[in-house]
C-alpha cells in the first residue's frame, strides 16, 4: 500500500493527519453548529407549527362567533318585533280607552248642557209666569182703579 501510495505522491502520515483533522473539524462543526442550528430550526418548526395551530383555532372561533353574532342579531330582532307588536297592542288599547273616555265626557257634557238648558228654560218659563202674573195684577189693579174712578 505504501508502494501505492507513493507512486501517487501521497504521504500517509500526512493524509493520517489531515483525516484526523478533518475528523476534528467534522466533530466541531456537527457540536458547535449543526446542533444548535438544528435546536433553532425545531424551535421555529415548533413556533410555526403553534402559529398553524393557532390561526385554526381563531378561525373556528371566529367562525362560531360569527355564528353566535348571526343569532343574537335574530334573536335581537325577533325581541324588537315583539317590542313593538307589544307596543302597538299597548296603544291600540289605549287609544280605544281613550276614545271611550272621551265619549263618556262628551256624553256627560251633552247630559250637563241639556240639564241646564232645561233648567235655564224652567228658570225663563218661571220669571215668565211670575212677570205675566204681575203684569195681569198690573192690569187688573189698573182695571179696577179705572173702574172705582
Amino acid at each position: 500500500m505504501n508502494a501505492l501510495f507513493s507512486a501517487f505522491g501521497v504521504d500517509w502520515r500526512l493524509l493520517l493527519a489531515q483525516t484526523v483533522n478533518f475528523g476534528v473539524v467534522l466533530v466541531a462543526l456537527w457540536y458547535f453548529l449543526y446542533k444548535p442550528v438544528m435546536q433553532v430550526l425545531e424551535k421555529r418548526r415548533s413556533i410555526v407549527t403553534q402559529g398553524v395551530e393557532d390561526a385554526k383555532r381563531a378561525a373556528e372561533k371566529l367562525a362560531g362567533a360569527d355564528e353566535a353574532a348571526a343569532k343574537r342579531v335574530v334573536e335581537a330582532e325577533t325581541e324588537a318585533e315583539e317590542i313593538v307588536k307589544t307596543a302597538r297592542t299597548a296603544a291600540s288599547l289605549d287609544r280605544s280607552r281613550m276614545l271611550a273616555e272621551a265619549e263618556e265626557r262628551s256624553a256627560q257634557i251633552v247630559t250637563d248642557a241639556d240639564l241646564r238648558a232645561a233648567e235655564l228654560a224652567e228658570r225663563v218659563r218661571r220669571e215668565s209666569e211670575k212677570d205675566v202674573a204681575r203684569l195681569a195684577l198690573l192690569a187688573a189693579s189698573k182695571l179696577m182703579k179705572e173702574r172705582h174712578e
